[in-house]
């Protein structure tokens, strides 16, 4: 399967932007380069999570279980594009999946844990697998079963019991059984090896096919970002199933020689200990786990991370505050990515945004002709804004506009749905991110929202994400979202929806205000209704769905404290 036209194939590659390497191609040069090297290390309580023991997997040792899967697959009739819906969480077996499946030349589309029957039944509908790889086990339940009850016309494989996933003898007569497929197809790296889907935040996820060559490329651009070097040690507790997993850690691990670690689902305890004891050089982490750190020193001392080398983070706008505390008095840089499936892959760096303020939310606009930037993500991207109701490009600070960006990590489009509207004229993806320009020198873009979250409160716009960050610096709250709910006068109005934070007295929709008004935020933006929740509505990305934050905002009465 190919989504990518000949025409861009040939610009993209003529530009040195895309090449001819494939996922299993990278594991081929690492057991040449470093065949005793790890590959891959479970976390240590994979057996209470899966009924599984942990495994650690040298790159030598990944090729011969790859191999092994691929030709069990090869036996239920998967080969050159076929389909396989995988649900796993971060072990092993997973990465293994990806490798196997890159092999035969077929298709992995992996799920969030997270999801059930329905979500399972409408992604089935449009993805059609032909097998569904499970598990029986996960955290004692056995979600394996919602997939055989959402698709039960399709084959299921569980990794544990049907599967040998792990195996460390290949099989007789593996590589001519695998040397027989259409090495056109398995060998292409323009060929879709995955089909992810989007966060889900406002209606049903859409699926976002990329070829190894858009996964290339937002690999390069996030090692850029992250300085990874040959052969480091990286702790991954995202799940595979998106942007930052897929490209930030295994394609860039694959391309480097570098130790992948596992953790998932997040345990901040287990994943604080891994840290230390796997000598892990480079991670991400949520916002909201790093502001728990740059708040607890105790936490923070309570373990040697010496060999921690910077700290990536994204999804959410970050605190000024907490970068302040990891680089100034834990000596740790915080790199903020801005990334999504369907392949924005922007980044701020220490040395791109050296304020802290200004990294919290902005990035730098690569591509951009006449500014310092250099290196790959600059030579490769194209961005631009346009006016969201009359197309306009903007090129003025201050102006918000919808973000569309250009380049070999963008995709070619959803599968199964009109994509009519998805691009521009120009060709440039229409991210439905809302951004405007700042800087002194105009070198910047500020996340403003999503262009269908900005509040319209009559006639002015506000920016959710904007009120989401002032509202968590208040000590009260431990988080915060906001969202517009309806006003017959002026349209909408704000309703601020927080966590109230352990151990502090209930906060009041006046403290809030007052806080606010502080921070010198204009009157029209302060909240008029307030919704106490014990958690927010998130998916599994780690996003706060506001679709949901509205039908709270507009259905549940606030009890009097």
């Amino acid at each position: 399967m190919r989504t990518s036209s000949t025409e861009r194939i040939e610009k993209l590659t003529t530009a040195g932007l895309w090449g001819h390497r494939t996922l299993h191609g990278l594991l081929a040069q690492q057991v040449l380069d470093h065949p005793d090297t790890l590959a891959v290390a479970d976390q240590p309580d994979k057996l209470a999570l899966t009924g599984s023991h942990p495994a650690r997997v040298s790159f030598q040792t990944l090729d011969i279980a790859s191999d092994a899967l691929a030709v069990q697959l090869l036996e239920r009739g998967i080969g050159p594009d076929s389909r396989v819906m995988v649900q796993l969480p971060n072990i092993a077996e997973l990465v293994v999946c990806f490798f196997a499946i890159s092999k035969l030349g077929a298709i992995i589309s992996p799920l969030p844990v997270q999801y059930g029957s329905f979500e399972i039944d409408a992604l089935g509908r449009v993805f059609r697998p032909d097998l569904f790889i499970g598990c029986r086990s996960f955290k004692g339940q056995d979600i394996g079963q919602r997939a055989r009850d959402a698709l039960s016309a399709t084959p299921f494989a569980d990794i544990h019991s049907d599967l040998r996933c792990l195996e460390i003898v290949r099989p007789a007569h593996a590589a001519e059984k695998l040397n027989s497929l259409d090495r056109a197809v398995v060998d292409d790296a323009n060929h879709i090896i995955t089909v992810c889907w989007t966060s889900g935040t406002t209606g049903t996820p859409k699926g976002v096919p990329r070829s190894h060559n858009m996964w290339m490329a937002t690999a390069q651009s996030v090692s850029e970002a992250s300085g990874y070097q040959s052969g480091e040690r990286l702790l991954n507790p995202f799940p595979l199933v998106n942007m930052a997993a897929i490209g930030g850690f295994l394609y860039a691990a694959a391309s480097l020689g570098c130790s992948l670690v596992l953790h998932h689902p997040l345990d901040p305890q287990g994943y604080l200990a891994q840290l230390q004891q796997e000598q892990i050089q480079f991670t991400i982490a949520p916002p909201a786990l790093l502001n728990q750190l740059a708040h607890r020193p105790e936490l923070w001392s309570a373990f040697d991370f010496s060999a921690l080398r910077a700290i990536g983070s994204g999804s959410a706008p970050l605190s000024p505050e907490m970068i302040q505390i990891f680089e100034q008095t834990y000596n740790k840089p915080i790199v903020n990515f801005y990334g999504s499936n369907e392949g924005i892959s922007l980044y701020s760096t220490p040395d791109t945004t050296p304020s802290v303020l200004l990294r919290a939310s902005c990035f730098p606009r690569f591509g951009e002709p006449n500014l310092p930037w250099q290196g790959y993500t600059q030579t490769a991207s194209r961005s631009q804004l346009i006016d969201p109701d009359s197309g306009q490009i903007i090129t003025r600070p201050g102006i918000p506009g919808e973000l569309c960006i250009d380049g070999p990590t963008v995709f070619d489009g959803y599968v199964g749905i009109d994509n009519a509207d998805l691009f521009t004229q120009s060709g440039y993806f229409r991210t439905g991110d809302l951004v405007e320009i700042c800087g002194e020198s105009a070198q910047y873009y500020r996340i403003v929202g999503r262009c269908k979250d900005i509040i319209n409160r009559g006639g002015m716009k506000i920016s959710p994400s904007e009120l989401d960050t002032l509202l968590e610096l208040h000590p009260g709250v431990a988080e915060a979202a906001v969202c517009g709910y309806p006003d017959p006068i002026l349209g909408e109005r704000v309703c601020a929806c927080i966590v109230n934070a352990p151990n502090q007295p209930r906060v009041s929709l006046a403290s809030l205000c007052a806080f606010l008004t502080e921070q010198g935020v204009a009157t029209f933006k302060l909240p008029e209704r307030l919704r106490h929740l014990d958690t927010l509505p998130r998916n599994p990305m780690n996003k706060v769905i506001r679709s949901e934050l509205q039908i709270v905002a507009n259905t549940q009465e606030e009890p009097a404290p």
